[in-house]
């Protein structure tokens, strides 16, 4: 009865050899792999304090070495190159994760009122406009556009904007003091 076992994750796949060169000097990069993952993914964890985040630095260093394999494999220690690549990559986020908490600290939060009554009933009148009045009034009197400014924008004559702002103000003017009207009875 023959016997076989899944590979454990610090052992080279069956048949590899484990960062031996082949006769081109280079090294077989599963073999590498399979060798150093976990190890490295230890030292890291123990810089880092977090088991994930090491697995991601050792999988991106790999990455990179993988990318960079027919170079790195000729090197007379390609792990020495992956581990390198991690401590930086390591490095790299802490100085980030620092500069970040740097400038999250250095921020005031500003405590600003919420809108008061007159606000919120130009609000929910200009709301109760049609389109074309609405953005007519606001185009006018919160972007200080002009009649003619408006006119090019929306495409139409002036004098199409020039209603729209009698209707527009209108209309508001006779909502408005319906609200005022109701505020002051209550």
């Amino acid at each position: 009865m023959t016997v076989t076992r899944e590979p454990r994750l610090d052992e080279p796949p069956p048949g590899r050899t484990a960062g031996r060169p082949d006769e081109r000097g280079a090294v077989d990069f599963d073999g590498v792999y399979h060798a150093h993952f976990r190890p490295l993914t230890l030292q890291l964890a123990a810089y880092c304090g977090d088991l994930s985040q090491a697995q991601d630095l050792v999988q991106e260093a790999f990455c990179r070495a993988f990318a960079r394999w027919s170079r790195v494999s000729r090197y007379d220690d390609p792990v020495a190159w992956v581990r390198r690549v991690a401590w930086n990559l390591a490095t790299s986020r802490w100085r980030r994760l620092r500069t970040a908490q740097s400038w999250l600290h250095r921020q005031r939060e500003e405590h600003v009122p919420g809108p008061g009554p007159d606000r919120v009933a130009l609000t929910a009148a200009l709301a109760q406009l049609p389109t074309t009045q609405r953005r007519a009034v606001v185009l006018h009197y919160l972007a200080d556009l002009t009649v003619g400014q408006i006119a090019e924008q929306e495409g139409v004559p002036e004098g199409t904007v020039k209603s729209w702002l009698h209707r527009g103000r209108a209309a508001l003017a006779a909502q408005l003091t319906t609200t005022n009207e109701v505020n002051h009875h209550e």
